[in-house]
């Protein structure tokens, strides 16, 4: 069993502890190790968000803040969430230069602190399988997009066939750890990423919860054969 992985109540800590760990080295690690595809896939979802100048955002799981500042540059009055202060304490320092229209707060996106019907646009990039309730997760992305707003999800995917699976597992397994030993001085750091993976339902249960969620226009983008993966729904109206 992974340290940074603790199913049940000591889930949130330990992913607390996990990323106050690789916080100033995030970014650097993420190129790395998708070798830079992680950022075309969060211009894909924003591309997918179709934001409107003056839309509400809200970017759940905010980490750095790659997604919330870019849903700020489509023109969006954006809230960041996250509850790792070592992350959100990056994210700060990236928008040092933004006056206006982007904020950044400390919170649990299980217990999301805004009132129902709040955003056209509510988003997560790389966050839903690290929380301890993914599924109430879900929900309050929901509970607080208004209707006809749009969901958004992006994370690690379990692709279809089954040889690809096997080697894009393998590289998780095998390789994956190896920065973290590298610039976290600890294997755990990023080994972290395929035990929770292997626990998080992915492509079919993300789909499966958003149309139980009463969600409309449920898609599925499969991102290089299945590895990763970007959900879209829209909420439907009262």
């Amino acid at each position: 069993m992974n340290k940074f992985y603790q199913p049940g109540e000591e889930r949130a800590a330990k992913v607390g502890d996990l990323f106050a760990a690789i916080a100033p080295r995030y970014d650097l690690i993420n190129d790395l190790q998708s070798f830079g595809l992680h950022r075309r896939w969060k211009r894909a979802l924003l591309k997918m968000a179709a934001v409107q100048p003056g839309e509400r955002a809200l970017d759940v799981c905010c980490g750095t803040g790659d997604i919330a500042l870019g849903l700020h540059a489509a023109g969006a009055q954006v809230e960041g969430l996250d509850f790792s202060a070592a992350m959100l304490a990056v994210a700060q320092k990236r928008a040092e230069k933004i006056s206006s229209g982007l904020r950044f707060m400390q919170a649990d996106a299980v217990n999301i602190p805004f009132p129902d019907n709040s955003f056209d646009v509510v988003t997560i990039g790389y966050g839903l399988r690290n929380l301890a309730n993914w599924e109430r997760g879900l929900e309050e992305m929901k509970r607080v997009a208004r209707p006809g707003g749009r969901l958004l999800v992006l994370d690690f995917g379990k692709p279809d066939n089954a040889a690809w699976r096997a080697v894009y597992f393998a590289f998780l397994k095998y390789l994956v750890p190896l920065f973290g030993r590298f610039f976290c001085k600890d294997a755990d750091t990023h080994a972290y990423i395929l035990e929770s993976l292997r626990n998080y339902p992915a492509q079919a249960g993300v789909a499966a919860k958003l149309t139980t969620l009463g969600c409309r226009d449920v898609q599925v983008h499969q991102l290089l054969g299945g590895a990763m993966s970007i959900h879209f729904a829209r909420v439907a109206p009262v």
